[in-house]
């Protein structure tokens, strides 16, 4: 092999591994939401607001956001209505002897005066009801939450991919989307009217 021979093919294979190298930071930056807007409302700060892709099919979707209250009185938060679903509502999520249990909170989801509120998946959510179709990663879901006393704001969430860790934290671990459990036991949902649905890992 020629010097001259040499100099092309190395130049050619950097070529190449640069190349790949792009498409893992691509892959990488698709899989975080885009930086959201941060939002206020009266004494209510909501920071990052997220959301995952859903897959084709998928009856539900969740957005998620950092909520806090900067004020001197307890607020509560509700949603009111979003542009992807056909209600939404605050869900919580919590382990009991085994089984995850998804209710709606009834009354909304109480911010203490100087508390900070994470909604997350495996936690607190807010449950996008009967989507009118799947949640796309690069575009957002647009919902209403209105708070009892600081009032409603029009908050923008941008939908990340499918199984997208939240912003800052590693990949990896048990998630809930589109109404499937992913990793972990079994899940039991309760709806608001006093119905419940139990699915148990296989």
């Amino acid at each position: 092999m020629t010097h001259s021979t040499a100099k092309t093919f190395l130049h050619g294979a950097a070529a190449i591994l640069a190349a790949a190298a792009m498409q893992v930071a691509a892959a990488s930056i698709g899989a975080v939401p885009s930086l959201a807007a941060d939002y206020d409302v009266g004494s209510i700060h909501i920071a990052q607001p997220w959301s995952r892709a859903t897959p084709k099919g998928a009856a539900s979707g969740a957005g998620y956001m950092t909520i806090t209250n900067t004020g001197t009185a307890p607020d509560t938060v509700s949603c009111v209505s979003d542009d992807a679903s056909a209600q939404c509502q605050i869900h919580s999520m919590t382990m009991e002897d085994g089984v995850m249990k998804m209710r709606p909170v009834e009354g909304g989801l109480e911010i203490k005066p100087g508390e900070t509120v994470t909604l997350k998946p495996g936690g607190y959510h807010v449950m996008f009801v009967s989507l009118k179709h799947a949640l796309e990663q690069g575009q957002s879901v647009k919902a209403t939450l209105k708070f009892e006393h600081a009032g409603t704001v029009e908050v923008e969430y941008p939908v990340a991919a499918i199984g997208a860790p939240a912003p800052g934290a590693a990949e990896g671990g048990g998630m809930m989307q589109g109404g499937n459990m992913m990793q972990g036991g079994g899940m039991h949902m309760e709806g608001p009217a006093g119905g419940s649905m139990q699915m148990n890992k296989q």
